[in-house]
């Protein structure tokens, strides 16, 4: 148990090293007296962040239903399940949310981990993809001529893959067994392989009428995330064009992806600094703007999930502390 932790400490610190260089770099320059420059200017736009706030992750919650309805679970488990788990993502190190999601709640939910493996996986492509799309399409134009051909050529091939994957997918696992079949042996294609064919398979298992409705689901959700920003930005009056918001709130989530802490904390603030800058906004004010919307994302989020988990954890008389599960858990996913 102490060789765990002390590998979890070391993965855990470059992150956090990461976390403190952005939040430097995003914030230098900037007086502290500028803080107190945002304000609510038009309170009416709070309904906006609140509805869409919980319209959005209830739809995560039906998506994810959906993607699981062949193992037969009911929506108020996988509802549970998932906010527990993007909770714990945003306050333990190592994407543990995702573990725990796999192998800490299979029994809960009746299905065997890699069922739920294959959902999860599933759920990234939907949002990668999406958010992929929305930011490609409001770069500011501010990036290189090169860099935007690139980013354009990527999400095409992106989305041409997508759909051939998810329309595809009964036809597809036969020859994607021969082409890994040809690739060197080792953990990585391995690994890629098991990921690859496992997303098919529950690809294959929802039909075509059920991908359809995964995808538009995926695109609702992300829209209402985009609100979320859309919202804030004119509660607080933040100066910039229609395309600012959705530039931000693409490029925050994608910023996910760098190594950082728990909650993406410096590359998230960051991100969105950045994007609204090069759409209008001063660069103090999106840098503010980027640390409160993150703060209003990592607490509701966080704050419903944490409250869903000890309800039930009250609800089942689970004492056990919580560390103490979570060193009964895999290092990564299979």
């Amino acid at each position: 148990m102490t060789q765990t932790r002390s590998r979890n400490l070391i993965k855990t610190v470059p992150g956090l090293l990461v976390s403190i260089f952005f939040l430097w770099y995003t914030f230098r320059g900037i007086h502290p007296s500028e803080f107190r420059s945002l304000r609510l200017v038009h309170p009416a736009w709070i309904a906006g962040v609140l509805g869409f706030t919980l319209v959005g992750y209830t739809l995560r919650c039906v998506r994810w239903t959906r993607m699981m309805r062949s193992t037969g679970a009911r929506f108020g488990v996988c509802a549970r399940v998932l906010m527990t788990s993007l909770a714990a993502n945003n306050i333990l190190p190592l994407r543990i949310g995702d573990i725990m999601r796999v192998f800490t709640y299979a029994p809960d939910l009746g299905a065997s981990p890699s069922a739920i493996l294959s959902t999860v996986i599933l759920e990234k492509l939907l949002d990668v993809f999406v958010v992929g799309l929305i930011f490609v399409r409001t770069m500011g134009a501010d990036l290189p001529e090169k860099i935007r051909h690139a980013a354009d050529t990527a999400v095409v091939i992106s989305a041409v893959g997508l759909l051939v994957l998810m329309f595809g997918a009964g036809k597809l696992e036969a020859p994607l067994q021969k082409l890994f079949a040809a690739l060197p042996k080792n953990k990585l294609v391995e690994k890629a392989e098991h990921w690859l064919l496992l997303a098919i398979g529950t690809l294959r298992e929802m039909g075509l009428v059920g991908n359809i409705v995964l995808l538009l689901q995926s695109a609702v959700i992300w829209f209402c995330e985009g609100m979320i920003f859309v919202s804030a930005i004119r509660l607080v009056g933040l100066g910039t064009d229609a395309a600012g918001p959705w530039e931000a709130v693409s490029f925050a989530n994608l910023s996910y992806m760098l190594p950082s802490s728990p909650g993406a904390i410096g590359t998230f603030e960051w991100a969105v600094k950045s994007a609204l800058a090069s759409h209008g906004a001063a660069q103090g004010q999106s840098a503010i703007f980027g640390l409160a919307i993150h703060a209003w994302m990592l607490v509701s989020v966080t704050g419903a999930g944490g409250i869903i988990f000890l309800l039930h954890r009250i609800r089942i008389h689970n004492h056990k502390p919580l560390l103490e599960e979570i060193e009964t858990l895999p290092s990564e996913l299979p």
